[in-house]
């Protein structure tokens, strides 16, 4: 992979560990998928080969878009990592509880637009969350994180993603989480027009009833 200084882990996650790291004299992130013992080691190896070629693919899907993503400089196959720019900025998870009423609103507006840009094109991000989100000192919203996403139109799949950005704001920012899902769902329509929006949040209504539904019939059982 080239000249690398010693890696410093930052983030230890469920589908892969991040590391900050220089890189040809670049500050960079390597995001590294370690095997998982619970899987069969062909399995674990076809999983982390398949990711690993993906979230570069959906990350270039969404810079076309006009979705701000972090550069890729290099994706190593056999070692399962993939070296990207280090976005100098705040995570908006930070930035919520900080800023203003107004600020919130545009920030979350912006946001909303940058979710219906990557639907627009039959891009489902998969981890919406305030933590996957990075605001620059040129007020760019940088999206990062794609590892759980998947190229789809399908109405169910865009449900599922707003849904996750719901149920994000509601357990990180659970004072404003209505005003700021609102304001999401506004920008999402600038982009994606009331008809698709309503449909969106019709099938999210639905998506929260099934929750409920199992979530009953577990107690039941």
């Amino acid at each position: 992979m080239g000249e690398m200084k010693t890696p410093v882990l930052i983030k230890k996650g469920a589908e892969a560990s991040l590391y900050l790291a220089k890189w040809h004299g670049r500050k960079v992130i390597m995001k590294k998928r370690l095997p998982k013992k619970y899987r069969l080691s062909r399995l674990d190896e076809q999983i982390r080969t398949y990711r690993t070629a993906h979230e570069p693919r959906l990350m270039h899907e969404a810079k076309k878009a006009g979705v701000p993503t972090p550069i890729i400089f290099l994706v190593d196959m056999k070692k399962a990592t993939i070296i990207m720019e280090f976005v100098d900025g705040k995570q908006v998870k930070q930035l919520l509880d900080e800023v203003s009423e107004s600020q919130r609103r545009q920030l979350c507006l912006k946001i909303g637009e940058l979710i219906g840009r990557l639907h627009k094109h039959g891009i489902i991000h998969g981890d919406l969350t305030t933590s996957n989100m990075i605001l620059d000192s040129d007020g760019k919203i940088f999206f990062v994180d794609f590892g759980l996403g998947e190229k789809t139109s399908e109405l169910e799949a865009r449900g599922v993603d707003l849904h996750l950005m719901r149920r994000a704001l509601e357990s990180t920012h659970f004072r404003f989480a209505e005003e700021c899902f609102n304001a999401v769902i506004e920008g999402y329509s600038k982009v994606l027009g009331d008809n698709v929006t309503k449909k969106v949040l019709d099938k999210i209504g639905e998506i929260e009833r099934r929750g409920r539904y199992i979530a009953e019939r577990k107690e039941e059982a």
